[in-house]
């Protein structure tokens, strides 16, 4: 793939998402606010499941374990 249709396929993906979001309507200073308070939440939630999920992954694993009767020779 070339440079030139890896631009315009960026291009047209960031068309696709100002038309759902409505951002063309926006004025700039607006779709600017927008597209910071969307960002600001986007890595809110990465951050939250790189924090926790793997949390809940832990106890859930020890939970079924014990369940299932495995136990683990590793002292808590």
């Amino acid at each position: 793939m070339d440079l030139r249709r890896v631009k315009e396929y960026f291009s047209w993906l960031y068309y696709q998402y100002q038309i759902i979001s409505c951002c063309a309507v926006l004025e700039p200073w607006e779709q600017s606010m927008f597209n910071t308070i969307l960002l600001t939440i986007i890595a809110m939630v990465v951050y939250t499941a790189y924090v926790f999920i793997p949390i809940h992954i832990r106890l859930a694993w020890e939970f079924f374990s014990k369940i299932c009767g495995y136990h683990s020779t590793i002292a808590n």
